[in-house]
C-alpha cells in the first residue's frame, strides 16, 4: 500500500497543478490536495475516519451532480454518443468538462474506499 499511496500522491498534486487553467481552479485545487493528504495519512498509517467520511460525503454529492447534470455525464454518454473527452474544451460543449470532472472525483472515491478498507482492517488487528 506504500507504493499506492506514494503514487496517488503524486498524481493528485500533479492534477492539483493542472488545474491553472481550469475555469474553478478554486475548487478542484482543494479537491485534489484534500486528496493527496489523505494518502499521505494513509501512507504514515494515521486512521482517521473522519477525513473519509468528510471525503465521502462532498466528493460523492458533487459526482451525483455531476451525473445528473443537464450537460453531466449522463448528457455525454447519451445524447452526445460518449464523444472523445480528450479533445480541447470548448464553451459550446460544457459535457466534456462535467464528465472529466467527473472522472476525477470517481478516481478519489475509489482510491479513498481503497485506503478507507484497508486502513479499517489494519486497526482492527
Amino acid at each position: 500500500m506504500k507504493i499506492f499511496n506514494i503514487i496517488f500522491i503524486i498524481l493528485f498534486i500533479l492534477f492539483a497543478c493542472l488545474q491553472y487553467n481550469d475555469p474553478d481552479p478554486f475548487v478542484w485545487v482543494p479537491i485534489y490536495l484534500y486528496g493527496a493528504f489523505v494518502c499521505y495519512l494513509a501512507l504514515t498509517n494515521q486512521f482517521k475516519p473522519g477525513f473519509y467520511y468528510a471525503g465521502f460525503a462532498v466528493y460523492f454529492g458533487y459526482a451525483i451532480f455531476l451525473l445528473f447534470d443537464k450537460t453531466g455525464a449522463i448528457s455525454w454518454a447519451t445524447e452526445h454518443h460518449a464523444e472523445n473527452i480528450v479533445q480541447s474544451m470548448k464553451a459550446t460543449k460544457p459535457w466534456i468538462e462535467e464528465t472529466r470532472e467527473f472522472g476525477g472525483l470517481a478516481i478519489l472515491l475509489i482510491v479513498f474506499l481503497i485506503n478507507f478498507f484497508y486502513q479499517k482492517k489494519k486497526a482492527l488487528f
